[in-house]
């Protein structure tokens, strides 16, 4: 048996069916000095005990074309290979058992009608017929999916590391890695060991495909791979006398799915409260191993499951299995360039959904590998949204307990992890509690998201009508419309860029011009060469050699890390100042008014005009008022050091008593935003949405010499955009919007919606989302009739290009 060899272009870290997609992938795009080390034998960790589901729809549209791609991708590994895959498109039939839960079924099957996959809602009568053994007692509707289907998971990795070989990729089982070498963030090579020799492999790439082992390898490479492995539990029966090829069966109302495998049946379960396991360490001789058995764990599961299948009572058990995987902190895969280094890749951390998710992402990693750029948008999954907190082992370990039984849990519109909480808080936190806050958690941050009234209780409810909390949404939103409102902003990431070069390096990497005088505030994308927007700032001048730069909370990190890679030798430094300074909005009509009692300094239009910040007084401390506003009203964002934060709340709660100044959420800010047509960052506006397209070209100054994206920009200026974000309103009043309905265009869908709410103002929900109009005009796409699919109903929508609310913006800058 050979040895590895001395250099390599990439060391792929264990041998699952990732990593073994991985190797595939990057050896099919000409990658011949790739080498695979995996320290036991190929797929011994977790992939050769997984149940081998094979869905296509997913949480999004990009999700669900990798989805897509690995369907496609197995069905003809076997001919490109001879490795038989077990790949067979069954189909897959979902039940509800509750209303709600038939609403987010009818949504999803939606949903799938705008990305593309064939879904079919069914009456519970058409469930029995296509799914005899099930017992429909209570079951309310069903979505079947003819295109679903299931595989042999290990053979589609063996079959993805024959490929990989045939096309040079090396492959060395028995392989441990013992050691990562590192330059400052670049890894220069591993070390690893088998049973006959040891050695050291230098290498322009490391990528950590370690599964269940991804955190520890991830240390040994200064990068943070936040999971943790869960129990997962199923059992197989003995044969079942004339069961045939049957649909792959999920009834999240009861944790479980079925799965029909030569003629016995599978049972598994997710669970509402997991296992965690190996918070200590996994053993070193973990191989093709399986966990002791708990049977008072799984026997409820099984109770249901008998008798909503009763072939199950008299089926004996042939396997009762328990196994390791892995999962995240908020139960999406973990993939692309660590934030800490400059060549260390992962893939990693699959939430049980690491079969049908190998082929695309195997196929997005590496074409991210090869090209320097994503091929689509991968907020959801890329690992630079991890904050560096949640690879705390005990954060891991609370939490895991929680997200494993979430794949399963009702997917309710704005639901809260209920474990690990309470990690990241503003310096108002406790003062806004005492208020009758309602916390909501977004990258560890706890923030307020509504007000309670007086002995209402100050908790969450889930609904997909109106929930408990809808009438305090609106009556912030009616505060902040007509009158004055105070919300936190404290979570928003700052990031203070200094330096002689500070200048010249933001206006290389964003799109607007930074040559302005301190105090002025540019609001500007940064963007890729493609004219894609990798990020949505303002940027505050504070000084000849210093800005501010805010992002939202969830990007701060990956924003950062885009700035950090684009500085290129320049004499700039770039630090995270989150938190260390409070952001209390005032916003409103009346907002200038309550500001002038608490303040000496002049708020007028001639001494602080919008888009420029001072310093100021503010009862007895100071801070920095920037006029700017998410929300579309007049108003300010108050930055003051944390150490004074609560001395300003105070001052600002007693002074607007008299104003009637109510306290208002994050939901509030979300629904205005969207009545003004402002994007938001992940949802409206991505890595692969066009600045043009998304109607922000006058944020981006092409007069400058040079920028990133400058040439797309101009370009797709001479051309015209090819597809325009339109804001759109239900006519209806009584139906809810979220995100992801498809848009409907003459009769046709066309799209689907980005993001969506509902505009308290505007008397009806609201959403964004792009309609394709390469060669039209702006009046051609207004021309159109507009309908939003509401489960499945066709409702009416007026449509426009510009913002529903205050087209003019006359009320925030008044």
């Amino acid at each position: 048996m050979t040895s590895p060899p001395s250099h390599a272009r990439a060391v792929i870290i264990g041998g699952g069916i990732i990593g073994c997609s991985v190797a595939y992938h990057l050896a099919r795009l000409g990658w011949t000095d790739v080498v695979l080390l995996e320290r036991k034998q190929l797929t011994s960790g977790t992939t050769w005990h997984a149940a081998g589901l094979i869905a296509q729809l997913r949480a999004s549209q990009n999700m669900t074309r990798l989805a897509k791609y690995s369907q496609e991708l197995y069905g003809q590994l076997e001919d490109e290979t001879g490795i038989a895959t077990g790949f067979v498109r069954c189909g897959s039939i979902t039940v509800a058992l509750t209303q709600d839960r038939r609403e987010e079924i009818l949504r999803q099957a939606a949903m799938a009608r705008a990305f593309d996959v064939e879904a079919f809602e069914m009456s519970p009568a058409e469930v029995a017929a296509r799914y005899p053994l099930l017992n429909t007692d209570g079951v309310t509707a069903g979505v079947w999916l003819p295109k679903d289907g299931q595989g042999d998971p290990a053979n589609i990795a063996l079959a993805l590391a024959k490929g990989a070989r045939n096309r040079g990729a090396r492959i060395y089982e028995q392989t441990k890695v013992t050691g990562i070498h590192r330059d400052g963030k670049t890894v220069t090579g591993v070390d690893w060991e088998t049973d006959r020799e040891s050695g050291y492999t230098t290498c322009d790439m490391v990528v950590n495909c370690a599964g269940m082992w991804a955190r520890e390898v991830g240390h040994m490479a200064g990068v943070n791979v936040p999971l943790h492995a869960c129990e997962h539990f199923y059992i197989v029966t003995e044969a079942i006398e004339g069961l045939t090829r049957m649909p792959v069966l999920r009834v999240p109302d009861e944790c479980a799915y079925y799965k029909e495998d030569a003629g016995k049946i599978l049972l598994g379960a997710f669970e509402p409260e997991a296992k965690p396991w190996g918070r200590e360490g996994i053993p070193d001789s973990f191989e093709f191993d399986q966990l002791p058995e708990d049977f008072d764990h799984f026997e409820p599961i099984l109770e249901q499951a008998c008798a909503r299948m009763p072939v199950l009572e008299n089926a004996g058990i042939h396997t009762f299995f328990n196994g390791p995987e892995s999962f995240t902190p908020d139960d999406a895969y973990h993939l692309g360039l660590a934030p800490e280094s400059t060549n260390v890749w992962v893939a990693a951390g699959f939430n049980s959904i690491g079969i049908q998710s190998a082929g695309g992402a195997g196929m997005a990693l590496a074409h991210w590998m090869d090209t320097g750029e994503r091929p689509s948008d991968l907020g959801d999954v890329d690992i630079a949204r991890m904050q560096p907190f949640q690879g705390n082992r005990h954060y891991l370990f609370e939490r895991s307990k929680e997200t494993l039984g979430l794949l399963y849990a009702d997917h309710y519109p704005f639901r809260q992890k209920a474990t690990a909480r309470g990690i990241r808080r503003s310096p108002i936190h406790r003062e806004l509690l005492d208020q009758g806050a309602v916390m909501g958690e977004l990258a560890g941050w706890e923030r307020a998201n509504w007000f309670a009234n007086p002995g209402q209780d100050s908790a969450y409810t889930y609904s997909w009508k109106r929930p408990a909390w809808f009438d305090n949404v609106a009556a912030e939103h009616k505060a902040i419309r007509t009158n004055v409102g105070l919300y936190d902003m404290s979570s928003f990431g700052k990031i203070r860029v200094e330096g002689p070069e500070a200048e010249a390096f933001l206006n290389h990497i964003g799109g607007g011009d930074f040559s302005v005088p301190p105090g002025k505030i540019v609001y500007t994308q940064f963007l890729n060469h493609s004219g894609g927007i990798e990020a949505d700032v303002t940027v505050t001048r504070l000084s000849e050699t210093a800005y501010l730069v805010v992002t939202p909370a969830a990007t701060r990190l990956a924003d950062q890390t885009w700035m950090a890679r684009h500085i290129e030798g320049r004499r700039v430094t770039l630090t995270d100042v989150t938190a260390g300074e409070a952001v209390l909005a005032l916003m409103g009509p009346r907002s200038r008014d309550l500001l002038t009692r608490i303040s000496p300094n002049d708020f007028s239009n001639a001494t602080h005009p919008f888009g420029t910040a001072r310093e100021i007084e503010i009862g007895m401390a100071l801070a920095r008022a920037h006029r700017v506003s998410y929300v579309g009203e007049l108003g300010w964002e108050i930055y003051v050091s944390s150490d004074m934060a609560a001395h300003v709340f105070e001052t600002i709660m007693a002074e607007g008593a008299d104003l009637d100044l109510k306290l208002c959420g994050l939901h509030m800010m979300d629904s205005c935003r969207m009545e003004k047509g402002f994007r938001h960052f992940g949802h409206d506006i991505t890595c692969e949405d066009h600045v043009i397209d998304a109607g922000l070209g006058f944020a981006v100054k092409t007069d400058k010499p040079d920028f990133i994206g400058r040439a797309a920009v101009l370009t797709r200026k001479q051309t015209g955009p090819q597809s325009r974000l339109v804001q759109f309103r239900l006519t209806d009043p009584e139906p809810l919007l979220f995100h992801h309905e498809p848009i409907l265009r003459n009769g046709e869908i066309v799209g689907h919606l980005t993001s969506g709410s509902y505009g308290h103002h505007l008397g009806g929900a609201i959403g964004l989302g792009y309609v394709p109009s390469k060669g039209e005009s702006a009046a051609d796409v207004l021309s159109s009739t507009y309908e939003i699919d509401v489960m499945g109903d066709r409702i009416p929508a007026e449509a426009s290009l510009k913002p529903l609310y205050d087209p003019t913006s006359e009320r925030m800058k008044a």
